[in-house]
């Protein structure tokens, strides 16, 4: 059974905080709690905060803020889908604050996006309560199942999705079965010659070890010179500093087969908070510390 409870009293003063045990962040929210659900998998709440906007968390880690979240759904999705651009069908595992679909839907192209959340608390908070961030989760184009994404990839066909993002949360709970090699082998199975994937791939420097584990995973299932790790800046997330992996199937390079011209036109008509062609070129620009993490562990 699914416990909740209404919103609740919430000091003012309270900090909500993320942290590894060693060192985190803090986030100083204001007014009553908004939302807190225990679902059968996690925690599931969201807070008003002081300067962010509305704020999800999941087992007290931030998920994503108003005011933040478009640098990490811009780019893990613009990235892939303004480099080939023949995509038509997308599976999105995760994503169940609805910010991912709601940029792929900009799209014009894309012609079917499954959607796999194992979670229906999330879908439901977010719908609730970050409406900007959730608008096209009744989007005709979208197939929503709540599901098991690690199931789903097991028996999904070959040779299915032209793009499949992964979308997760920090590999603990139901997110840690995303993190494993076996996992990766399907969705590689799953993809078109020529397809692509995007990841959320932590922090280099809050989740070290699982940073340069999933690194590793990747290139030895899709090639070393098919793995692509790239850098994005959100200030609400620990660190600031977090890493997206871009992975091809025998297919497009992220830098060589970006169409600029395209890409700026986009920004442009959708008006777009982070994405730009050359952010999307500098993300690629790893600082030292980082390519000795990867490269010295392949």
């Amino acid at each position: 059974m699914i416990a909740s409870e209404q919103p609740g009293q919430i000091n003012s003063n309270e900090w909500v905080t993320d942290s590894n045990g060693k060192f985190a962040i803090s986030i100083r929210i204001k007014g009553d709690r908004l939302f807190h659900e225990v679902s059968p998998y996690q925690t599931v709440e969201v807070f008003d905060t002081h300067d962010r906007g509305k704020m999800l968390t999941i087992d007290r880690m931030v998920m994503c803020t108003e005011a933040d979240e478009a640098a990490y759904h811009e780019m893990i999705v613009h990235v892939p889908m303004l480099t080939h651009s023949e995509i038509k069908n997308v599976l999105v595992i995760g994503a169940g604050d609805g910010g991912t679909i709601r940029e792929l839907v900009k799209h014009p192209g894309v012609e079917q996006i499954t959607m796999v959340e194992i979670d229906e608390v999330v879908v439901r908070a977010s719908k609730q309560f970050l409406p900007t961030i959730s608008s096209a989760l009744e989007h005709p184009k979208l197939n929503l199942l709540i599901d098991d994404g690690i199931k789903f990839v097991e028996n999904a066909a070959d040779n299915s999705y032209d793009l499949v993002i992964i979308d997760s949360s920090d590999p603990v709970g139901p997110s840690e079965g995303l993190f494993t090699q076996s996992f990766y082998q399907d969705v590689y199975r799953c993809l078109r010659p020529g397809g692509l994937v995007t990841v959320q791939s932590e922090s280099p420097i809050f989740h070290q070890k699982t940073f340069v584990d999933l690194n590793k995973c990747l290139k030895q299932i899709f090639g070393v010179e098919s793995v692509h790790c790239y850098l994005i800046f959100i200030p609400m997330y620990p660190t600031g500093m977090w890493s997206l992996t871009y992975c091809s199937k025998q297919g497009a390079h992220p830098l060589e087969d970006l169409n600029r011209e395209k890409a700026a036109e986009f920004v442009k008509k959708h008006e777009l908070r982070y994405y730009n062609t050359k952010i999307h070129q500098a993300a690629f620009t790893l600082p030292e510390f980082i390519k000795k993490m990867l490269y010295f562990n392949i």
